[in-house]
């Protein structure tokens, strides 16, 4: 079946439908990754948007036990080419099926590299998928242009705690879209890890005492999370050890003062350098953004930069004046890679106080 996308632009690409054939408008964005297919497919920060992957053969190991969530949450997938016939020992099934299970639209056998340069010379827009061959182009470009994501954060939280058992630091996980990684990645370093729902207030947090706070990733502008702000400022306000990755990271900022802003086509994939201020040295890193923090705004009595990205000169991390506060900007859980900035939670361990 033949299938569109059509951007906000006027442009239109014409290709295959896979998955479901239901219509969808999103915010379309692109991912340079090789590999990770199902981590892209499952990571909740992706709420709102749909997915042009780079890479040209997708899904050629099927569908494996590595969900970043218990389900997908991109609008739409958008390939080259499609494997459908996958190889692979832990394969489960293909992406073809694993689409149309989880009613998600897509379309395969498009020029993604033009359509990846057109993001990046025009920035990021919105477009739809669609499997009508009588789409009045007219119609639909007002319909784009209106679209916004609006506050995602709501729609991928959990709807109630719950707890990694650790006989370690007890750690409460901000679950504003968190990928499992990030808590697997602190219950493997021995932590108990309570996973907290995005609008759950300082105060509660607090009263149980953790060790430490970690505040997860996330999807969408982080400016229409007023109410979390709030609360995260008064976490800030405690003398409580705070880690926060990506959109966490953007949260603690606004709650400091500091200003954030839009990409013209953001940060997605597994192989974005970022230095380390501290010690010049550089990580390849897993990012996911369309968002920063703008260090012009910064309290430098409140905030330094920490790591900044190599390639566009924007910030990667905050290291917080008298507090044992640090965040980043990119994933130091990666899922499926690069691990390099792994060792991020180990230094969130030893500013809990180290293992018991």
């Amino acid at each position: 079946m033949k299938a569109f996308l059509i951007l906000e632009d006027g442009n239109v690409f014409t290709g295959t439908s896979i998955g479901s054939t239901r219509e969808v408008i999103s915010e379309i964005v692109f991912n340079t990754s090789m590999t990770g297919y199902l981590e892209v497919l499952t990571d909740p920060s992706y709420a709102g948007q749909a997915v042009v992957m780079t890479y040209p053969l997708i899904g050629n190991y099927g569908i494996t036990p590595d969900m970043e969530s218990g389900r997908p949450w991109v609008d739409g997938y958008i390939v080259r080419e499609l494997s459908r016939m996958p190889s692979n020992f832990r394969e489960e099934g293909t992406i073809q099926d694993f689409l149309t299970k989880h009613d998600i639209p897509g379309i395969a056998g498009i020029d993604t590299r033009a359509l990846t340069k057109i993001l990046r010379e025009k920035g990021t827009m919105n477009g739809m998928i669609t499997t009508d061959e009588n789409y009045n182009i007219e119609e639909i470009i007002p319909r784009l242009k209106a679209y916004t994501t609006g506050n995602v954060v709501d729609k991928v939280t959990c709807s109630e705690k719950r707890v990694l058992e650790g006989k370690g630091k007890k750690v409460a996980l901000m679950d504003f879209g968190a990928k499992n990684n990030i808590a697997q990645s602190l219950n493997k370093r021995g932590c108990e890890v309570t996973i907290y729902p995005a609008h759950t207030s300082a105060e509660e947090i607090l009263a149980a005492d953790p060790d430490g706070i970690m505040l997860s990733n996330g999807p969408g502008d982080p400016k229409e999370c007023k109410e979390i702000i709030a609360e995260v400022k008064k976490l800030y306000d405690s003398d409580t050890p705070i880690f926060a990755i990506c959109l966490g990271h953007q949260l603690m900022a606004l709650a400091t003062g500091a200003d954030t802003h839009k990409l013209k086509y953001g940060h997605r994939g597994g192989n974005h350098p970022v230095k380390d201020l501290k010690t010049n040295r550089v990580y390849i890193s897993s990012q996911n953004h369309g968002y920063v923090v703008d260090t012009d705004t910064l309290d430098e009595k409140i905030a330094k930069p920490a790591f900044v990205n190599v390639n566009d000169g924007t910030n990667e991390g905050l290291e917080y004046i008298g507090k044992n506060i640090f965040t980043v900007q990119f994933h130091p859980e990666a899922c499926p890679g690069p691990q390099d900035s792994a060792y991020l939670f180990d230094r969130f361990i030893e500013m809990m106080g180290g293992t018991k």
